[in-house]
């Protein structure tokens, strides 16, 4: 992994030491290297699925703390900001790969987010045996055996469809235009280098006229686009604040606001409080930036 600079709030990309020449990449908290253990908020523009056998402390995604109590599992989407607060003694898994990685399993990005809301599965009783699949993955990216690309691929469906079935009873990814659609979309909004705002520029993005996203996203997600995009705006506003020293003005800027004034009222009407009463709640946890964020070359802004 490697980390760019956004303001305040480095994001993660993926680096895949050679001979690998896939967007994939497994190892222990060890191997994988410091960053796999940030203790500062930061993003990633690549999925991470952390398999935690060991361990003390917290892990925080997206503002919500949750106590170790390995062994569990936990994804981690494109754009989602966490950190592991007072974490001691890491081991486990740490598997890390791009939207290249899914092109034979697109189905999976839209499962990979519900995961990711979902955290975290404890892998006790009838989930116990998804822990060996990290095991043959291991096995797999270490051989280097003919055709391991596609094995590790049909690992990896394996584990989203299997963590997708143990985790809480909630809806599955739908099928149909509809559904790959709005998953397209919602990757989209959750970008963290998102610029584009309205309904009419995503759906011009995605090749459809705005009435006809309008209808395929509120058919599959029960939400309208622009519900979808307040949303997506409301929570990185929420990572901004907690995460970063950026001002409110700052903040409103980069989440789609020229005037602060009425970023401050769409705030409040979304979250019942002020940016500054939100900040105030949570504390705010800010990188340091004496601490490095990486291991290696930083890129810059």
């Amino acid at each position: 992994m490697t980390a760019a600079r956004t303001p305040d709030l480095p994001l993660h990309r993926l680096e895949v030491p050679l001979p690998h020449l896939m967007p994939f990449a497994i190892g222990s908290f060890d191997s994988i290297g410091p960053l796999s253990r940030a203790g500062f908020p930061h993003r990633h523009s690549f999925y991470e699925i952390v398999h935690v056998t060991g361990g003390r402390g917290a892990h925080v995604l997206d503002l919500v703390h949750w106590p170790l109590e390995p062994p569990h599992l936990c994804v981690i989407t494109p754009g989602q900001v966490h950190y592991w607060k007072d974490a001691d003694g890491l081991t486990g898994d740490v598997v890390l790969f791009n939207e290249d990685f899914l092109l034979s399993h697109p189905e999976d990005a839209g499962a990979l987010r519900l995961l990711a809301g979902r955290p975290w599965l404890r892998l006790t009783g009838e989930n116990a045996d998804i822990a060996g699949l990290f095991t043959e993955m291991r096995r797999e990216y270490g051989a280097l055996r003919e055709g391991y690309a596609g094995v590790l691929r049909a690992y990896l469906h394996i584990l989203v469809v299997r963590a997708l079935r143990a985790s809480e009873p909630g809806p599955c990814p739908a099928a149909g235009r509809a559904a790959e659609l709005a998953a397209s979309f919602t990757r989209l909004i959750a970008r963290p280098d998102a610029e584009l705002r309205s309904v009419p520029e995503y759906a011009q993005k995605l090749g459809v006229s705005a009435g006809h996203l309008h209808a395929l996203v509120k058919q599959a997600t029960g939400h309208t686009p622009g519900r979808l995009i307040r949303q997506q705006q409301t929570l990185e506003a929420k990572r901004l604040l907690a995460a970063t020293g950026l001002t409110v003005r700052q903040v409103a800027r980069q989440t789609g606001f020229e005037d602060p004034s009425y970023f401050s009222r769409f705030f409040r009407r979304e979250t019942g409080l002020t940016p500054k009463e939100f900040r105030a709640g949570v504390g705010g946890k800010h990188h340091d930036p004496r601490i490095a964020s990486l291991a290696g070359a930083t890129e810059g802004p």
